[in-house]
């Protein structure tokens, strides 16, 4: 269940009210992962890519957020549902102990693409179930970071200027920064560095959390976004690495009695919102079959 709700905390920011109770179109699609020269990708995560919302996802250019997560069984296979439209897709197996957010070195990555490696787009259709077989290929992923490829750079600060470890940056189209983001970077580590990498150049607004499912934060979290007074775009070229981009940040302290919504919002209450929304959507989704 924990794999089917990383990412649910950003649908829940994408989506209203309204939007939870219309009507959804929705068709299924279901397929095998297999390792490459091996047999199946068991006990794995397929994400999905909504070709509208950014690129297609790239395998060591850029991470881009999914708009969608479920599970791959222990025969490598996945069924879900999902609203109709157009999706990229991929896989990941987890070798680390972190749950979300860029493959890390030895976890098993996959992108369903064409024999050139281009990135596949698969169209769900309304009432439809799309099969798409076997797909091999998940190799162990190895960070790199190519040359030419296009990013902002910078060190993330506490109010005093020190370097904060831990911290998540996430790059979006819009000031309003809501919603599920385009890219995220890795966490920082002690010198409180980051690398954040797109697809081509324009301007990105940047927000920092330390956690990558989003939710309302918890008392001692991070919370900033690059700007002073109001969010200010960083631009990034093609094929170049804008540097310098310092962001300050602070620590989100306790706004009032725990189990409320909102700021100050614990743990446990979190995650029990988000298991009720799952289970609103998929009651929906049930119901439209």
């Amino acid at each position: 269940m924990i794999k089917k709700i990383i990412f649910l905390s950003f649908l829940i920011a994408v989506l209203s009210a309204t939007a939870i109770h219309a009507e959804i179109e929705t068709g299924w699609i279901s397929g095998q992962i297999m390792i490459k020269d091996d047999g199946p990708l068991a006990d794995a995560m397929i994400v999905f890519f909504d070709t509208q919302s950014g690129p297609p996802p790239s395998l060591d250019k850029y991470f881009r957020v999914p708009n969608g997560i479920d599970e791959i069984n222990a025969e490598g296979r996945f069924r879900i549902s999902l609203p109709a439209g157009k999706y990229y897709i991929g896989a990941i197996k987890r070798a680390s102990t972190e749950k979300a957010g860029p493959p890390l070195d030895g976890d098993y990555f996959f992108i369903s693409g064409d024999k050139e490696g281009n990135p596949i787009q698969h169209v769900i259709e309304y009432g439809k179930e799309l099969k798409l077989g076997a797909l091999a290929g998940a190799v162990p992923y190895k960070r790199s970071l190519p040359e030419g490829v296009t990013g902002i750079s910078g060190t993330i600060l506490d109010m005093a200027g020190k370097p904060v470890e831990g911290a998540i940056l996430f790059a979006y189209y819009t000031e309003t920064m809501t919603g599920i983001p385009t890219f995220t970077s890795y966490k920082t580590g002690k010198d409180g560095k980051y690398i954040i990498t797109v697809d081509k150049g324009g301007q990105y607004f940047l927000r920092v959390r330390d956690v990558y499912g989003g939710g309302p934060p918890i008392p001692g979290s991070i919370m900033g976004g690059y700007g002073e007074e109001k969010p200010t775009a960083a631009t990034a070229k093609t094929g170049e690495m804008t540097k310098g981009i310092d962001i300050k940040v602070i620590r989100h302290l306790e706004m009032g009695p725990k189990h409320q919504p909102g700021a100050g919002a614990d743990e446990n209450f979190r995650e029990n919102q988000i298991k009720k929304m799952q289970q609103e959507m998929e009651k929906k989704i049930e119901n439209k079959k």
